[in-house]
């Protein structure tokens, strides 16, 4: 379903910015088939009853959304995301006996959610149809390592102009500076560009931050309506029929 709040009138669209995580691959999704995959592990290892494991699971997702990574500390993405466990698992059932688990459940956790984090075919097709009239950038917040590791996997390259990783620069997402690096790069203006993403703190506001020419906020929750965005959509597969209204 698409919803409309307002846009404003100009040029025809040349580029399209398009947020990673939950716009173009469904990350969340994997998280949560890594983490059960990661649970029963535990179960197995641990010989832990369901709501245990089900504890330190949560205590580990807790860590991450709250997460605060500088990699100027000294240690790698890697390093503290395997730290998140270790604390979950002590926080929960005391020290753990095999030093090792630790860094085993976070292998696993990355590995199974790496293995989907894949451009479906249709979303593969989309970005094809669309490059062949306008220039496309993917523009992601997050840490370096982890971002660079999902493009890759997911075999972004070949599908756009021009990949930021916002992470790698002073400012990210929604400030109008990593906005403004993503224009410069595509040879073009805030009007002529098009934002579309899932978050409405970042990519949202981000762009209308940056003064793009619409902003299109993918919805898939189904949740409640918002007016910031110009345009809400509830899959990017729905993204030409926006487009046919900017021209």
């Amino acid at each position: 379903m698409i919803e409309h709040s307002s846009t404003a009138d100009g040029m025809a669209v040349k580029a399209i910015l398009f947020d990673l995580d939950n716009t173009l691959i469904e990350t969340s999704r994997a998280g949560e088939v890594a983490l059960k995959k990661t649970s029963e592990f535990l179960k197995t290892t641990l010989g832990l009853d369901d709501t245990t494991v089900c504890t330190i699971c949560d205590k580990f997702k807790q860590k991450l959304f709250h997460e605060s990574f500088d990699c100027s500390a000294g240690q790698t993405i890697d390093d503290v995301r395997a730290h998140h466990w270790e604390e979950s698992i002590k926080e929960t059932v005391g020290n753990c006996s095999t030093p090792s688990l630790p860094a085993q459940c976070y292998n696993m956790w990355k590995s199974s959610r790496l293995e989907l984090l894949t451009l479906s075919p249709q979303v593969c097709n989309l970005l094809k149809q669309l490059r062949s009239r306008y220039k496309l950038l993917l523009l992601t917040n997050g840490v370096a390592q982890t971002q660079r590791e999902k493009v890759a996997t997911a075999g972004c390259e070949e599908f756009f102009d021009a990949i930021v990783i916002a992470g790698e620069h002073k400012e990210q997402k929604p400030f109008p500076s990593i906005f403004r690096l993503c224009f410069s790069m595509l040879e073009v203006e805030a009007l002529d560009c098009v934002m579309v993403g899932d978050s409405l703190d970042t990519d949202i506001q981000g762009g209308l931050n940056a003064g793009v020419r619409a902003t299109v906020w993918i919805n898939s929750a189904g949740g409640g309506a918002s007016e910031k965005p110009d345009y809400t959509i509830t899959t990017v597969l729905e993204l030409p029929d926006i487009l046919a209204q900017l021209q």
